[in-house]
């Protein structure tokens, strides 16, 4: 199954905001033993987010788009999947029910009444309205929840607010809950070494062998500038830690066959 994020708004793309969601992300499907298999951003508009949302309901991937579900004039997310799916936006019970949950707390600790036909009151509900079917997403930061929508194919998309305190532990609950049986518990690893003033093309033909040979990923990160090692490349094989050592001992073999001057070799783990 493939994982993908939409991140969704102008601060981002106008550099207001940094990104925070692609690291996050990146983290919090890796203690799983999954990754993020593209990310995507996008501004605030309509048609973009639309047709971007149409892709990821066909794709059958498991996608987290990131903002854009509130209820003010900028916030567009919530119509355009309504779009994308080809249905209408409703209140969702449980989404309404939450959201008057929460106006309770908030007349409560500030002294007030609550007034649920109050007009400001009535407005926030359209933080509930999602496209028919949606399910929630509980929101432990303020019950307001965000919603998942099924895709084609055993594919879904589901939606969180942009804030990072409240996205991320959404993305966890939705991993927990609907992805467990992907967790890949296998002990992973990374190994690499760095190649001094050699081409990737050269070496190209070494890695589609390595492929061929071994159930890993070969990558290969070139630098033209590094502060301590110059041009070179850093190449290298990953994937379970059973089979990395021996694809890992015929790179280093491949490389010495081609006569090239070898750095430092570097080891990541998920153990």
């Amino acid at each position: 199954m493939n994982f993908g994020l939409i991140i969704i708004g102008d601060e981002i793309l106008s550099g207001k905001r940094a990104d925070k969601h692609l690291a996050q992300a990146i983290s919090i499907l890796g203690a799983r033993g999954l990754q993020v298999a593209y990310a995507h951003y996008v501004g605030d508009d309509p048609q973009r987010i639309t047709a971007m949302l149409a892709q990821a309901f066909a794709s059958g991937d498991t996608v987290f788009s990131f903002g854009g579900i509130g209820a003010t004039p900028d916030d567009h997310t919530r119509q355009c999947a309504a779009r994308a799916l080809g249905c209408e936006l409703v209140l969702q019970p449980q989404a309404r029910d939450l959201i008057w949950e929460r106006m309770r707390d908030v007349a409560l600790e500030t002294g007030q009444a609550f007034e649920p036909e109050r007009d400001d009151n009535r407005h926030r509900l359209n933080m509930g309205m999602f496209p028919a079917g949606a399910a929630i997403i509980p929101n432990p930061y303020n019950k307001i929840p965000g919603f998942r929508c099924a895709g084609a194919q055993g594919g879904a998309v589901h939606f969180v607010p942009g804030f990072p305190v409240m996205a991320w532990p959404m993305v966890e609950w939705v991993l927990d809950t609907h992805y467990a049986h992907c967790f890949n518990r296998t002990a992973w690893l990374e190994k690499s070494v760095i190649v001094m003033g050699a081409m990737e093309a050269t070496l190209t033909p070494l890695m589609e062998q390595l492929e061929r040979t071994h159930a890993v990923k070969v990558f290969s990160l070139p630098s033209v500038d590094h502060p301590l090692y110059g041009r070179h490349i850093e190449l290298g094989v990953k994937g379970e830690a059973l089979v990395v050592d021996a694809a890992f001992a015929d790179l280093v073999r491949g490389l010495n066959s081609f006569g090239c001057t070898l750095g430092p070799e570097l080891v990541r783990s998920s153990i």
